[in-house]
């Protein structure tokens, strides 16, 4: 199978997976499901891309880091279960799996699945943008770290608020229609945005960090801490706004 194919069955298939530890697993804190989510993905996934994908170097949230990947031609970048508080709190659904390859200083395919609401969107496929909803536009930001100058951006973008976890489950809303724009500053890693960051621009999105600059992947520190993906015509209006307010990121 290409790569398009492949992200979408390796992020459905680790999907199906946390949906069944979430299910066998009753009764446990929300830190224990969490980690046992964690472990589950990170090993069905693993071997996934060892499987079908032996030559290819990978980064991943829950493996220690192989420097080999510097120098390599084709990095998988891995998010196995991105939201995991939420993932243990039944029944939330705003959390995800993200698969993502990146080739040649570029996200060339990659995969987000959001089990808990079967769904996958992948770079293989190609679908039109949602209309505009009318109303204000739904800004959304991390359901635990959300910006400190959020409220301040709305109000310049006659926009709203809302909270939500998972990177993944946050760009679906805006790839599907449901929200105007995802805006983070502070505590990421290049695993929480890769593969949302390669759907959305296969579907012709706004992807860039908050200063307008390109989100770039595979570096020796993986901190990639902003990031904004929107409807293109929201994109000037909302860096503009951030070059107003003087965003920090934290």
């Amino acid at each position: 199978m290409d790569d398009h194919s492949f992200a979408r069955f390796a992020a459905d298939a680790t999907g199906i997976r946390l949906l069944q530890v979430r299910s066998r697993i009753t009764g446990a804190s929300p830190a224990l499901l969490g980690m046992a989510g964690d472990r589950a993905a990170q090993v069905l996934l693993a071997r996934l891309l060892r499987e079908h994908r032996p030559g290819d170097a990978v980064l991943s949230e829950e493996a220690p880091d192989d420097p080999a990947r510097l120098h390599a031609d084709r990095v998988w970048i891995i998010d196995p279960l991105d939201g995991t508080r939420e993932f243990g709190e039944p029944p939330r659904d705003d959390w995800a799996v993200h698969v993502a390859l990146w080739e040649k200083n570029r996200l060339t395919a990659g995969a987000i699945a959001l089990p808990a609401r079967a769904l996958v969107l992948s770079t293989g496929e190609h679908p039109p943008a949602p209309p505009t909803r009318a109303g204000p536009v739904k800004m959304l930001v991390s359901r635990t770290r959300p910006p400190p100058f959020a409220e301040q951006l709305a109000d310049i973008l006659g926009a709203r608020v809302v909270r939500q976890g998972s990177a993944g489950a946050k760009t679906a809303d805006v790839l599907l229609g449901a929200a105007g724009l995802y805006l983070q500053a502070g505590g990421q890693h290049e695993w929480d945005s890769a593969a949302p960051a390669a759907v959305a621009q296969a579907r012709g999105f706004h992807t860039s960090r908050l200063d307008g600059s390109p989100l770039t992947y595979n570096h020796p520190d993986p901190l990639l801490p902003d990031l904004l993906i929107c409807r293109t015509e929201l994109a000037s209006r909302v860096l503009t706004a951030c070059a107003l307010i003087n965003y920090q990121c934290l």
